[in-house]
């Protein structure tokens, strides 16, 4: 069952109130969000979230096709200069840009969802699925922490750690996505403090290697905050990873550039378990239109972005991490 947006935040601080373990899933626009307590969890959802999971592990026993078809380079272009128009008028500093590529594959989504590799997954009926490698938000003992995700490259490229890191332009995205972050905790907690900053992982995007940078952003939070987690993430979401900064202004932006609904893509999941929440922005997202398989994929784009650059890093982002 899904809430509207008023109705949706009411249920998830009535369960958290109540301390009762539940799953919640929140659109990127927040017009649908799931809340349910995992004892009457739907028997087809799955979800792992690190090391808590409700689906047994199975290894891949076959092998399997996947081909994309994503925007051209020309479509994608018009959206980015769009972008430098509004950057140079000063209606955003940094945005999000995304497009939807349609997938051919030998695999349906539960199996795609079984076999994939990643901190994060959801499996949602046969509509949609995620495999994120991003946190959002993960609260424990009253501190609330994000992992803001931004800056992606190669891992095979030389000297690609060294890079990444010495980007000018990376560095500048990743930057204002941290203030951004440490902005939207302040809202709704004090003594924010970077803990790390520009700390790198690695993912398996397919055949390739990627090498990602992310943050920790950490604060304190009023004891009694079990009893409004709706109205927290309320607060706190879109998350600014993939929106951008300034955020209302950018996200109206989006909705202006982007041809499509985003719908649950970078959208948040979590999972609370009475004392624990745990949570991750929904990036790497295969979703079902009538039986077409959609991936939507996107990156930061700022004033010294690349047109080029921008739209390989979009393609390189769909993937399946076997």
């Amino acid at each position: 069952m899904w809430y509207s947006q008023q109705q949706g935040f009411e249920q998830i601080n009535a369960l958290g109130r109540s301390r009762i373990p539940f799953l919640f899933i929140l659109s990127y626009d927040k017009k649908k969000i799931f809340a349910q307590a995992l004892s009457e969890l739907d028997d087809d959802i799955y979800y792992k979230l690190e090391n808590i999971r409700n689906y047994p592990v199975q290894k891949r026993e076959k092998d399997f096709t996947f081909s994309k078809s994503p925007v051209s380079f020309l479509q994608y272009k018009k959206a980015f200069e769009h972008i430098l128009v509004e950057i140079r008028s000063g209606n955003t500093y940094l945005l999000n840009l995304t497009f939807q590529t349609p997938i051919e594959s030998n695999l349906d989504l539960k199996e795609i969802f079984t076999y994939a590799k990643a901190k994060f997954k959801l499996y949602y009926k046969d509509e949609f699925i995620c495999f994120s490698p991003e946190r959002f938000v993960e609260i424990e003992n009253n501190t609330i922490s994000t992992y803001p995700m931004k800056g992606t490259i190669d891992a095979d490229l030389s000297s690609a750690r060294e890079t990444i890191l010495e980007n000018k332009k990376e560095m500048a995205e990743h930057v204002m996505i941290v203030d951004l972050m440490r902005n939207d905790l302040g809202i709704v907690a004090k003594e924010v403090n970077v803990e790390k900053f520009r700390y790198i992982d690695s993912i398996q995007a397919g055949e390739k290697e990627l090498l990602q940078v992310s943050s920790k952003i950490s604060a304190k939070l009023p004891e009694e905050w079990k009893e409004s987690i709706g109205t927290l993430l309320d607060k706190l979401t879109p998350a600014g990873s993939i929106t951008g900064t300034p955020k209302k202004s950018t996200v109206d932006i989006i909705d202006t550039i982007e041809n499509y609904d985003r719908g649950f893509y970078t959208g948040v999941f979590g999972l609370f378990d009475g004392e624990v929440l745990r949570s991750s922005v929904m990036i790497r997202f295969i979703e079902k239109q009538k039986e077409q398989l959609v991936y939507k994929s996107g990156g930061g784009i700022t004033i010294d972005s690349d047109a080029q650059s921008e739209y390989e890093e979009l393609i390189d982002k769909i993937y399946l991490p076997f």
